[in-house]
């Protein structure tokens, strides 16, 4: 189109709520399962508002079979008296009018989840058909829509669905009064059908997320009761419900899957801030005007013994997954203060010498730490309208300052518990400092060496000669005498070798520092080359497979835990990326003899189930063999050729894989049989006693 043809004409006007249709992916995202999800939140979010400012204390959502889902609050109901500015009533203004609602001043609402008044009317916008029920001054009242327009739908007897004839209302519109309820009962219900025209095909609600968020919502606003029901199975409706009275400080115990090193911490403060921001007056005119806004923080943390770090942010019960000023606010005050309580403590921390050249960083701070960090405000500054970033600035200020505070008077408490958790938290901060100089310092050492440079790898490592990593084994042994025996048995161009002397530092219990103190536990991390902990750098490790390889008995699986339990913990992507696996080796050998037709011939076994049946078909079959069946207790007493043929060599042995698809169930048996409480373990010893091989103990 040439200049001259390109007029006012052109332009498209969008009206109302023409907008939202034509570019949806402005107001909720996306338009596949997580943009459907963010219509109900807006919804179930109007519902949570009355519930903070103190208005009814129960929420239910119902997923109905018809792909219906249904909204229900007692709160105090949306106004139906007429707004005197366009002559409709409340509900549809709310409903149809953009940037709409209490939100915007008056004192309806001193903190909200919704605040750009386009929650309720996007939804209607988007939705193909929209009921809402308002219980107020003793009646209820009902109105209805389709993608918007207000109208009056004629149901069949089966029940209302999108389906049914729509008659727009032509001259105006009316809210229709439909039945009496009590004069104290007040509440709003919305019942939506999204449009197919709008959403994917295959955008359809979660409920696992539509219960984690009513689950998150409880543990954010104490004593509200949040009720979900899916029915769209008929004949098996699942319903949950969701009530907790303790607050965030609950929100953190649950999501707190490490061990705790401290108590839930609670930090309460508030502040104040000024802002300019434009007041709508009511001969509709808009003046700026400088406001002053109260900030209330509510901050919730604790340590637990990992290094995974688990902050969420929330600001007046709406998630902020992106952070914004009141996450900032958090971690500046967090460092700041962290850092001013070690320089005062650096003599009975031993920071001295190198170590006091150091300084403490953020990461080091965070390493365990489990934190819920909420603020409420009235009118914050998102950045969009998903909610996922606060802009609000002076946020960060307040947060930073009440943390600060808070927290100093926790870890300066003379209280004996508080004091001693105080001393574990920062003796953990600073040994997590140790550990990243430390890793550091091996990763920059433990490169592979070429044939021209010192290797300063440890002397044990028999090392192989490939340098393709994706294809080399790094044999983790015990003992010296297997050592041998593996050196002659191995392929020592893709198979290393490092012995380790029996059992290893249970570094459940142990302290990062006293774990890289552990020669055999240094030499494994150095030998991997890749670090440990938060540091750690699963591209460089300098091995495809690492293989433990232990004895066949009660000593050897003890071995294998204590390694297994040094991977997960501070080589934890290793055992996610499918890298680490454990040996199999055989208990039993069976020698059958031999006959004028057939060679002598031996079949390893690898458990006692096993062993029966192999020799049950060799009877069966006439084949005679040595009574003296060999037992193996440990690795050496095998010689090199069986331990190739059935351990090393990769055409014939077994590996078991090590997983972690459970990774919150395997760190509670790691827990429960390396960690520091005994009374759990004692009761699995003892409940598992029975079902014990006691021909597998060494007596």
């Amino acid at each position: 189109m040439a200049a001259s043809d390109y007029s006012a004409r052109h332009l498209s006007v969008l009206e109302g709520l023409e907008a939202v249709r034509k570019r949806p992916g402005m107001y909720i995202g996306t338009t596949d399962s997580r943009g459907l999800m963010h219509c109900l939140w807006e919804v179930i979010d109007n519902s949570v508002d009355e519930a903070l400012g103190g208005h009814g204390d129960s929420i239910e959502i119902i997923l109905h079979p018809d792909n219906s889902v249904e909204v229900r609050d007692f709160g105090r109901g949306i106004p139906i008296d007429i707004e005197p500015k366009t002559g409709l009533t409340g509900v549809e203004v709310v409903m149809t009018k953009l940037h709409a609602g209490g939100k915007f001043g008056g004192g309806s609402y001193a903190a909200s989840g919704g605040l750009h008044g386009v929650g309720a009317s996007v939804v209607n916008a988007l939705s193909e058909r929209l009921d809402v029920w308002v219980d107020r001054g003793g009646a209820t009242h009902h109105m209805a829509f389709r993608r918007g327009e207000p109208g009056q739908w004629s149901d069949p007897a089966a029940g209302p669905g999108p389906d049914s004839d729509f008659a727009p209302f032509v001259t105006g519109s009316k809210l229709d009064t439909i039945g009496k309820v009590p004069k104290g009962r007040t509440g709003t219900r919305i019942r939506y059908w999204a449009d197919r025209q709008i959403f994917n095909k295959s955008a359809q609600f979660t409920f696992e997320d539509l219960i984690a968020r009513a689950r998150q919502t409880a543990f954010l606003v104490p004593g509200l009761t949040l009720k979900v029901r899916d029915e769209r199975n008929p004949l098996e409706p699942t319903e949950e419900s969701f009530k907790f009275d303790g607050g965030p400080k609950d929100f953190v115990d649950f999501i707190g899957h490490d061990v705790a090193v401290t108590d839930t911490w609670e930090l309460k403060g508030s502040g104040t801030f000024r802002e300019t921001v434009p007041v709508l007056k009511n001969d509709g005119t808009l003046v700026s005007e400088d406001i002053e806004r109260d900030c209330l923080v509510d901050v919730a943390l604790r340590w637990g013994n990992g290094y995974d770090t688990e902050v969420r942010s929330f600001v007046n019960i709406i998630a902020t997954p992106k952070g914004g000023t009141h996450h900032a606010g958090f971690e500046a005050g967090l460092t700041k203060v962290m850092r001013k309580v070690i320089e005062t403590n650096a003599r009975r921390l031993k920071l001295t010498g190198k170590d006091g050249a150091e300084r403490v960083e953020k990461d080091d701070i965070m390493a365990g730490l489990t934190a819920i960090v909420t603020v409420r405000i009235p009118e914050p500054q998102f950045e969009g309208q998903t909610k996922e970033v606060l802009g609000t600035g002076p946020v960060r200020g307040i947060v930073s300052k009440v943390v600060e505070q808070e927290l100093m008077a926790i870890l300066s408490s003379s209280k004996r518990d508080t004091k001693a958790q105080a001393n574990t938290v920062l003796e953990k901060i600073v040994a997590e400092m140790r550990a990243r100089i430390a890793a550091r310092k091996q990763k920059e050492i433990s490169r592979r060496k070429n044939a021209l440079e010192t290797s300063s790898l440890p002397a044990k490592l028999a090392d192989c000669r490939s340098n393709d990593i994706e294809h080399s084994e790094l044999f983790i042994v015990e003992g010296d005498s297997a050592l041998g025996t593996a050196k002659l048995a191995r392929q020592s161009d893709f198979q290393a070798l490092l012995p380790i002397r029996g059992k290893i530092l249970n570094v459940q219990k142990a302290s990062v520092t006293d774990m890289l103190h552990n020669a055999e536990c240094a030499s494994i991390i150095q030998v991997l080359g890749a670090g440990s902990g938060r540091s750690f750098d699963l591209e460089q490790a300098r091995y495809g497979k690492i293989i433990l390889m232990t004895d066949a008995d009660v000593d050897g699986a003890h071995i294998r835990t204590l390694l297994l339990t040094l991977f997960f913990r501070y080589m934890r992507p290793l055992v996610d990326a499918g890298r680490v696996y454990a040996a199999v080796p055989p208990l039993h050998r069976v020698e059958v003899m031999g006959s004028p037709r057939r060679e002598k011939e031996y079949i390893y076994t690898y458990s006692e189930k096993e062993l029966n049946e192999t020799l049950r078909d060799l009877k069966r079959s006439g084949r005679r063999y040595k009574d003296d069946i060999q037992r193996y207790k440990g690795l050496g007493e095998m010689d090199a050729d069986q331990l190739a043929e059935t351990t090393m060599d990769p055409a014939h042995r077994m590996l078991r894989r090590i997983t972690a698809e459970h990774a919150e169930g395997a760190e509670r048996v790691f827990e429960l049989l390396m960690g520091n409480e005994v009374a759990p373990r004692r009761d699995f010893i003892v409940a598992g006693a029975d079902s014990l091989d006691a021909a597998r103990i060494d007596m």
